[in-house]
């Protein structure tokens, strides 16, 4: 866009021309009104006297005609319509929010009146923009901390309720547990001897998984070490493979044999319990599972991210965001009592690791545990 054009846009200028004429034109008539009577008193002929006026009146016009131009053509554009302009253009990107054209180039600024006017602008328009920063930053932290604080509610809530049913099940586990032993004192039978010390193992771990709920309630702390993931991965599987399904998909443990972790036996084994049973109870019979990790370098750390996938349905996109949120009934462990990830996500914070959920490209959903690596890490 030519200046011209930009010019022509302010409606001031219209009035300031007819002020300029206006003024010059009065200027030009009270010259010409005091000379006249200088000529008259001279007493010279008066057809030299009409032809002085007509020169007077002629050189005046001239004088005005060149004022006027010089006026609206040079001074004012330069010194007057251009600031105000850039100051028009500037609001105008700063109404609309462009922060790259809401400020007077330095270059553009004059050294007057109008330039003092223009940096007093652009310094107005620096010090709204960091208020608006900061006010922007607080209300970030304070929404942080707003999740912050429904998370430690959420937290508290879920701690008093499974500490309560963690006290409910620990005795009749207890009952269970030494049933399970004077059986195995009394039945000599190999056959009913493996199949006690497999339900005497699951009933140890239904006490370790109640110890397990108790920490929701409690700042106690797991013993951690390195540990080698691939084993545990098979034990849980073998835990779950009492469930009828199990036997009809088709699993496979394509973890690497070399990866370690730092945790909690035990607890892990939970959190990869709840995964594995999540999958298997969202695909359909004859489907696939599949749990392979690999080593990633990550904040100048080195971890074990471990996938768990299935080619199920996978998840509906309006529930991924809260898939870790308790009693979310609708999600992958429905079937459950709606606490599994929820459990699972805290057992991989407590060991300083995350978790998260994905859909596949290919279908199904992806379950992803990052856990410090041993090789790196220091035990906690």
């Amino acid at each position: 866009m030519k200046l011209g054009k930009k010019f022509a846009d302010l409606k001031v200028r219209p009035k300031l021309i007819v002020l300029h004429n206006i003024f010059f034109l009065v200027l030009t008539c009270a010259v010409y009104f005091a000379l006249i009577p200088l000529f008259e008193r001279t007493g010279t002929d008066p057809d030299v006297v009409h032809g002085a006026r007509l020169v007077l009146f002629l050189v005046l016009g001239i004088v005005y005609v060149l004022a006027v131009i010089l006026l609206e053509a040079v001074i004012m554009p330069r010194y007057v319509y251009q600031p105000l302009q850039l100051m028009l253009q500037a609001d105008e990107a700063t109404r609309q929010g462009d922060r790259e054209h809401e400020y007077i180039s330095d270059s553009g600024i004059p050294g007057d009146e109008i330039g003092q006017i223009m940096r007093s602008r652009n310094e107005t328009v620096r010090q709204l923009r960091r208020h608006e920063d900061e006010l922007e930053a607080a209300l970030v932290r304070l929404e942080k901390a707003k999740q912050s604080l429904l998370e430690q509610d959420r937290l508290a809530s879920l701690g008093l309720m499974s500490a309560s049913v963690a006290h409910e099940l620990n005795t009749p586990i207890a009952v269970l547990q030494g049933s399970i032993e004077k059986l195995m004192e009394t039945i000599p039978n190999a056959q009913a001897q493996e199949r006690l010390s497999r339900m005497l193992r699951v009933a140890r771990r239904l006490h370790r998984i109640s110890e397990t709920l108790l920490d929701f309630a409690s700042a106690r702390t797991d013993d951690m070490g390195s540990v080698s993931i691939r084993p545990l991965v098979d034990e849980a599987w073998a835990l779950l493979a009492i469930d009828e399904k199990a036997s009809e998909v088709s699993f496979r443990n394509d973890v690497d044999s070399r990866h370690a972790v730092i945790g909690n036996a035990d607890r892990l084994i939970q959190v990869f319990v709840n995964l594995l049973r999540n999958s298997l109870y969202a695909v359909h019979s004859a489907g696939h599972l599949t749990v392979w990790s690999r080593e990633v370098e990550e904040d100048s750390a080195t971890w074990i991210e471990m996938s768990f996938e299935d080619d199920g349905p996978g998840i509906p996109a309006d529930l991924l965001p809260n898939i870790f949120e308790a009693f979310v009934s609708s999600r992958l462990d429905s079937r459950g009592t709606g606490l599994g990830l929820t459990v699972a996500e805290g057992i991989v914070t407590r060991h300083g690791g995350r978790i998260r959920a994905e859909n596949r490209e290919g279908g199904g959903a992806m379950l992803v545990v990052l856990l410090p690596s041993a090789s790196t890490a220091t035990t906690p």
